[in-house]
This record gives C-alpha cells, structure tokens and sequence, in this order.
C-alpha cells in the first residue's frame, strides 16, 4: 500500500514580545483540504508517494551511471549489513513509472545499489524484504542530472563509470560541453577530465585489468599520448602487452600490476627503448612489472643470468625467474 509524506517548511524566529495569538476555532474539513491544496500549490509542502515494491518489478534505468553488474556482495556489504540491522530500508529510491513494458512498474534513476541489495537479501533468507521507492515524473535529462548529484561525491563510483555517463549525456542532452557543466553546475576544467578519460581507448582500458581503479588524473597523463597516430599506435601495442601480464596474474591468484605502474609502464614504452645486449635470449619482470633478471648467451657453451639492481623483486621471485631459465636455456646452451 502506498504510504503518503510530507515535508512541510515553517517559519521560526518568532519575537517574544508579540501579544499571544487570540484562539481560533477549529477549522472544518473543507478548510483544512482548502489550506492543504493550496499549500501545495505554492510549494510549502512537497508531496511525495513512497512504496515498498517487488524489485522484480524495477529495473535499471539505461542511462543510469552505476554499473549494476560491477556490484558484488562485498562492494554492497554496508548496505546488506545496515538492511538487516533496520529490518528494512530507510532511504527511498528515486523511480519513475514504466510505460513500454508490461513487465516492469517502474525504472531506477537512483539506488540501484539499494536494489542489488534488496534483490540479494530476498534470494538469502529474507523473502520479506521489499524494495523502498519515491516515485517522480521525471525527463530523461532531469533523470540524468538527479542521479549525477546523488552519486556525485559517492567513492564508490568508479571515476570510469562517471566519464562514460558524462560522455554519453553531452551527446544526448547538450548542445556544447559549456551548457553541460553550467547545468551541472561545475566548472568546464572539472567536467573535461571526466570526458578526456572517456576517450581512452578499450585496449587501453584492459591494461587496467580492472576498470573502476582507474582515475582522472590516469587519463590526464594518457592523453597526450593519444594525439599521434605513431605514439597511439605504440601506446596500443604496450597496452596490448601488459593486459597479456595482467591476465598471467589472474590465472596465477596474483594481485594485478597497480594502476600508477600501468601508466608509467605505457609512457616508458613511448620512449626510446636501449637495444638489448647482443645475444640476449630473455628479460624476466618483477610482480610490479620491472625488469629484474636478463638471460644473454655467451660463446657456444655459455649462458649469462644477470640480476637487475633495484628491481623490488624478492628473492623467491628472482630464484623462481632462474629456475625457468635455466629449464628454458640451460639445455640448447650445454647442447
């Protein structure tokens, strides 16, 4: 059933010496839903309708900037703990009616991680739980702008997934990035580093291996890079390569390579690289993806394993490195 609030703004600082106001007769029904109508005619009461649905019955707005299937029971643990703690959810959020599928009521604009949450504590061992919503009239740049405020101070919103929703609404619903930030109401220089980083490329963006670490300032150090076809296409190629480390890593159980050593493992990549030692066979790199041991061959029978100073490898790393050279090289060598 729907459950009916009201906000209602008063005014206070009343001067005490002011006569005490003569007693007024208690006014009848049709008064009193006179003073109410017009009341919220003028807006001193905000009439709002709030309902505890079936999320079943929600869905994702597709122009909202969270990415739901990014949400894990670890990124929604505050929430599914704060859930259980209350019995319920306190906060309502933000739905406007669906029209175009009869198997929808309503479509989320804010609080899809509210919707995960409920969805999940429903399918573990809270059935009863139902998902608290305000439903609003909303335009789709409305829709976009109420959401960009809600989440916009949100850590765990991805720098990433903000860019690709700002990327997407100034081609929807601006004419020019100017008007944009001015409707946002932020500045041209903060809305730019959003929209740099959306134009890095998905090869790129791989290199990451996991896209919500990375940042404004990661994108603002990229892109000059990005401006020669030569550089991008060098830049592209080492991405290529470190997305190739970083899968290793994964298969391995290894934690990835950190997302400031991504970019400065791009950027040496433009510069010009030393030629490797005449018989060099191999490079071995640390986990933080430095170079920490070279395999060169030396005459007919010889085989050179040289450990690069100030690599950070440890020691289980730079034995394991020879280990696999010497099972790689060792033979051709003595052959």
């Amino acid at each position: 059933m729907a459950k009916k609030t009201t906000s209602i703004l008063s005014e206070i600082g009343k001067s005490g010496d002011a006569p005490a106001p003569r007693r007024r007769a208690r006014p009848g029904y049709l008064e009193t839903r006179s003073d109410t109508l017009g009341e919220l005619t003028s807006g001193v009461i905000e009439d709002k309708i709030h309902k505890r649905v079936d999320p079943a019955r929600c869905r994702m707005w597709s122009r909202h900037n969270r990415r739901y299937d990014l949400l894990t029971e670890a990124s929604c643990q505050g929430l599914i703990d704060g859930f259980k703690r209350q019995g319920k959810q306190e906060f309502p959020a933000i739905v406007r009616p669906v029209t175009d599928d009869p198997s929808y009521d309503y479509e989320v604009i804010c609080g899809a991680r509210r919707h995960w949450t409920v969805t999940f504590l429903r399918e573990n061992n809270y059935p009863d739980f139902l998902y608290l919503i305000e439903v609003r009239e909303l335009t789709d740049e409305a829709a976009f702008r109420l959401s960009d405020l809600e989440n916009r101070d949100r850590e765990d919103l991805s720098d990433i997934e903000r860019a690709t929703d700002y990327r997407e609404a100034l081609r929807l619903y601006y004419r020019t990035q100017k008007e944009m930030a001015a409707r946002l109401e932020v500045s041209e220089a903060w809305l730019s580093r959003y929209l740099d980083l959306a134009t890095l490329p998905k090869r790129v963006l791989a290199a990451f291996g996991d896209v919500t670490v990375i940042k404004t300032k990661h994108g603002k150090d990229l892109k000059p890079f990005l401006k020669s076809a030569k550089e991008k296409r060098k830049l592209l190629a080492a991405a290529d390569d470190v997305s190739k480390r970083q899968r290793q890593r994964l298969d391995e159980g290894r934690a990835l390579i950190a997302a400031s050593q991504v970019v400065s493992a791009l950027v040496q990549s433009l510069a010009a690289k030393p030629k490797a030692a005449r018989g060099t066979l191999a490079e071995f790199e640390s986990s933080d993806g430095k170079p920490m041991l070279s395999v060169t061959r030396q005459g007919r029978s010889g085989l050179v394993l040289r450990v690069v100073p100030k690599s950070g490898a440890t020691n289980k790393e730079i034995l394991a490195a020879c280990a696999t050279a010497l099972e790689q090289y060792g033979e051709k060598i003595v052959k």
